[in-house]
């Protein structure tokens, strides 16, 4: 028989006060980065959580719920993952640089780094390049450590100087550097992918594989296995240029169309937040949603509708530059929290657990 009594849950008064240091200093890096966007010129705004779609990305998992208006029929609608489709709306009706500090919610994530609720930093800079939120990284990252009193961030052993300029290591370099892969080599100029070239590279780098294992599968095999363990270590990561097949709201690059201008930020191993360059063309942003919708049938059995006023929007909005931060787990870092519930002022309830 197991004796072990449960966890005490986070309202109680022993476990709030161990909580309590790394909420403070929430709060303060919250305040710190809503007066580093209002220093330059940037309109924060709330987004509503209801939506049309929750996003259409095939791995990603939104909430579902039922909109009852007086007599209509029930409608559908679910809580977003991300405020990025109403903040391209505002985009489109003429703002120009907008923040907002959302809470989001995704389905089938939970663990030390994801939570089923919580906060998503987005901002969005209009005709500006997305190189310009790599400058915005770096800041943020020294004035987080700033206001938070550390000097470095740590995390599972792993260490940066929150203060050095990170480093900025393209997709296809990373690839060659940590498993010894040409990935740019299974990429066609238009975008299309070799499975079958890349899986032979798998195979001479000693990595396991599937048969029915997808080019993405395989791609993000990679990616969890070699790569982002590696990433960010003595100074963050800029990871950018990924294929333009895993970079699904970006634009292709000018320089190369077998990559996007898409960048993740890493610190400690850990991923922080994940910008474009916007992909503003209705048409193949219709396009690229259908595919993503058919892999989510193919793996997961359901889809997502698509947001069609979205569409409409992108016809409208200018060339734009965006980025979303999990900002939970920019805290964690910089206040030395080991889990993401303890940043969290009320998390979620484990049901079961």
């Amino acid at each position: 028989m197991n004796s072990a009594q449960p966890a005490s849950p986070w309202w109680s008064p022993e476990v709030h006060a161990d909580r309590r240091p790394f909420l403070l200093g929430r709060n303060a890096i919250k305040a710190e980065f809503r007066a580093y966007f209002a220093r330059r010129d940037f309109i924060e705004v709330e987004t509503a959580a209801l939506q049309i779609s929750p996003g259409n990305e095939a791995h990603l998992h939104g909430f579902a719920t039922k909109l009852i208006c007086n007599d209509a029929l029930p409608h559908a609608l679910y809580l977003h993952t991300s405020p990025e489709f109403a903040c391209k709306k505002l985009l489109a009706a003429g703002e120009t640089r907008i923040s907002c500090f959302a809470q989001v919610y995704r389905n089938r994530e939970r663990g030390p780094l994801h939570h089923p609720e919580f906060t998503m930093l987005e901002w969005y800079r209009t005709r500006e390049g997305y190189d310009r939120l790599m400058k915005d990284c770096a800041e943020l990252l020294g004035l987080a450590a700033e206001t938070a009193g550390a000097k470095t961030f740590v995390f599972r052993g792993k260490s940066i100087d929150p203060f050095a300029e990170p480093e900025r290591v393209a997709v296809a370099e990373a690839f060659e550097r940590f498993a010894g892969i040409d990935l740019l080599s299974s990429i066609n100029r238009d975008g299309s992918t070799d499975r079958d070239r890349l899986a032979d590279d798998l195979l001479r780098a000693g990595i396991r594989l599937a048969d029915d294992d997808s080019w993405a599968d395989l791609f993000s095999r990679v990616m969890v296995e070699k790569i982002e363990p590696r990433l960010g270590q003595g100074r963050a990561t800029i990871l950018d240029e990924y294929p333009v097949s895993e970079a699904a709201l970006a634009r292709p690059s000018s320089a190369d169309t077998r990559v996007a201008e898409r960048f993740e930020l890493y610190a400690c191993g850990v991923e922080l937040a994940n910008a474009f360059g916007e992909l503003t063309n209705p048409d193949e942003q219709r396009r690229r949603f259908k595919v993503e919708m058919a892999e989510k049938l193919r793996i997961y059995g359901e889809s997502y509708p698509i947001d069609e006023d979205l569409l409409t929007a992108l016809s409208l909005m200018p060339e734009t530059s965006g980025i979303a931060l999990g900002f939970d787990r920019l805290v964690m870092l910089a206040t030395g929290a080991r889990r993401i519930d303890e940043v969290i002022w009320t998390p979620v309830a484990e049901i079961g657990v």
